[in-house]
């Protein structure tokens, strides 16, 4: 919703583990060849920085990336070495910014990709490093994502070509009016007020929702905010937009 994170990284590595024959190759009698079985995905290894806002934390993204896969590794019980890909995700960066973060860790020529996906970045890059692992192609991969971003609401940063988001907006522009609140914090009331209308949802499971991450957060001291909140507090919070309050929306 706008909010100033800056000092983000979070480190997730997935690995499989496949039946080798005597030839050491997979072994793969008895299925058919055409549509090998997938394989199952664990995640056994996480890692990741304290949120922070902007400023508040001395270095830069590539240190902070360094910080959380190192974490991940080590949780793991993973060597660098044995990592077979990356996905790494982010929003504000240039491009190959990833193998910026990943490079700290150690240059191996594995294949980096990076993501941008707005705010399914993360788990797009988690979902593309699970996929190809999946696939029975890599045994072990690696997820990154991180952020450093600037002080107040999000805005976009290319301003002599058409906004990707354009298309979302003529759309919500059809179904409800243009207010004063953040754009996103509209995109995302927007839903919600959609979804409430489709199947009855109300405010209170909203804001059950934050409630349930203000309780996650008392007990995590890498999140940014870690105030407990009651879920009549959050609902008596000033509204940002429709069904979304204040309490709602600081809830990382």
């Amino acid at each position: 919703m706008g909010l100033p994170l800056e000092n983000i990284a979070i480190c997730v590595m997935v690995l499989r583990h496949v039946t080798l024959g005597k030839d050491g190759w997979p072994n793969l009698k008895g299925q058919n060849l055409g549509r090998v079985k997938m394989v199952r995905v664990f995640v056994v290894g996480v890692g990741m920085t304290k949120f922070e806002k902007p400023g508040k934390r001395s270095g830069d993204y590539p240190e902070w990336g360094k910080e959380a896969i190192t974490a991940a590794l080590d949780d793991g019980g993973v060597k660098i070495s044995e990592v077979e890909l990356a996905a790494a995700g982010y929003v504000y960066g240039d491009s190959t910014s990833g193998q910026r973060v990943i490079y700290e860790v150690g240059m191996t020529g594995i294949p980096v990709f990076n993501v941008n996906n707005n705010c399914s970045t993360g788990s797009s890059a988690l979902m593309l490093a699970k996929e190809l692992v999946e696939s029975g192609k890599y045994d072990c991969a690696l997820a990154v994502g991180f952020e450093k971003m600037e002080r107040g609401s999000l805005s976009s940063k290319f301003n002599d070509r058409s906004n990707p988001m354009e298309k979302h907006i003529e759309a919500m522009a059809e179904l409800a009016s243009f207010e004063t609140a953040p754009m996103t914090a509209q995109l995302f009331g927007n839903a919600a007020i959609e979804h409430m209308r489709k199947y009855g949802t109300r405010p209170e499971h909203f804001a059950k929702i934050a409630y349930k991450n203000h309780r996650h957060s008392v007990n995590n001291p890498r999140s940014q905010f870690r105030d407990d909140y009651s879920l009549q507090q959050i609902l008596d919070s000033p509204k940002v937009y429709g069904p979304l309050h204040e309490a709602s929306v600081l809830s990382h």
